[in-house]
């Protein structure tokens, strides 16, 4: 579906931008790749570390400059797209509670400004990647951003001439992507340290990887047909057990865990399923899909093979059934990167 096709990525600099820029090529060919973001200095990092990486072919890709603040710019970036991968936001839980004006410029206006330029540019699709922040938020980057998937959705109501199909995909913090816990923890070990700060003993988090990621933005590319939020199927673990099986793999012993706290914003379990969500949510193979309750959503848009989730099912990282233990974690933390 993807191959002689352009796709756009909003905020294509990042863990995610990357990682799709290398699996594109590995399954599909296509036209072009347009890295859209505003900091000049990592679209340049970016261009030169992929100029020399096998399987990549640069010739397709271009960079440009622009902010999703910025509507003409993504006018004029949306031109002959195709489809639209939007990454970009304000991600950090306490830059958005200290900026707020600015999280709300880039997580809500830039998103209703993405929606109107690949309405009014004629985009086939688009993805907007989402958090699990934004169900029952406690914070204001989980408030932006629960506003910006409800646009994302409502906005298949004003596609009927375009056409242009609008999904979301959720999932929580990504395994070893910038600014997770994984390289701040790794940095502490390399400098010979087995302290690790944990802010609390019982918090859990659903494990992913980036390629995951990647492949659940492919399927809702593939196959979403308007108001879809792609959820993928993953185990949990506990953040205790992280800090043990990553100085375990570094030092070959027991990390020393220190009870920090847990710092403003920040939830105990990561929930990517409401129980309210529950009474629209179909379970699939490997992933859920929570489909919108509206009137231009029929039942026959439902895709085939899901089966409704029981009323009241919730997807909590801290209930889950499946889990990783410091053993499995150990084997997951060596493969995270491939």
């Amino acid at each position: 579906m993807l191959n002689n096709k352009t796709i756009l990525i909003t905020g294509g600099t990042g863990s995610f931008g990357k990682k799709f820029l290398e699996m594109i090529f590995e399954k599909y060919n296509p036209k072009k790749i347009i890295i859209y973001s505003r900091d000049e200095f990592k679209q340049s990092v970016m261009a030169s570390e992929y100029r020399e990486k096998p399987g990549i072919d640069m010739s397709k890709v271009r960079f440009f400059i622009g902010d999703v603040r910025d509507k003409e710019r993504l006018m004029r970036a949306f031109v002959g797209v195709d489809y639209v991968i939007h990454a970009a936001a304000m991600k950090q839980v306490p830059t958005c509670e200290y900026n707020p004006m600015e999280a709300v410029k880039t997580n809500i206006h830039g998103a209703q400004n993405v929606i109107e330029a690949a309405l009014d540019s004629g985009v086939k699709k688009v993805v907007a990647l989402s958090t699990d922040k934004a169900v029952n938020p406690i914070n204001l980057y989980g408030g932006t951003k629960l506003v910006s998937d409800n646009l994302f959705i409502a906005a298949n109501a004003y596609s009927g001439q375009s056409g242009t199909v609008f999904s979301v995909v959720r999932y929580g913090n990504v395994a070893g992507s910038r600014g997770s816990v994984i390289p701040i923890w790794q940095k502490i070990l390399d400098e010979g340290n087995d302290e690790l700060g944990v802010t609390d003993y019982r918090m859990t988090r659903f494990w992913i990887t980036l390629r995951q990621g990647v492949e659940l933005v492919f399927k809702a590319l593939e196959e979403s047909t308007g108001g879809e939020t792609y959820i993928s199927k993953i185990p949990s673990f506990k953040i205790d057990d992280l800090a043990h099986a990553m100085c375990l793999n570094s030092h070959g012993r027991e990390a020393k865990i220190k009870e920090i706290g847990i710092r403003e914003g920040e939830k105990l379990h990561e929930v990517m399923v409401t129980k309210d969500d529950s009474r629209m949510t179909y379970e699939y193979d490997k992933h859920y899909i929570v489909y919108p309750n509206f009137d231009w959503r029929r039942k026959k848009d439902i895709l085939d093979g899901g089966k409704l989730v029981e009323d009241g099912f919730e997807y909590n990282s801290g209930t889950n059934t499946e889990w990783l233990g410091v053993e499995e974690l150990r084997e997951a933390l060596k493969k995270m990167d491939e």
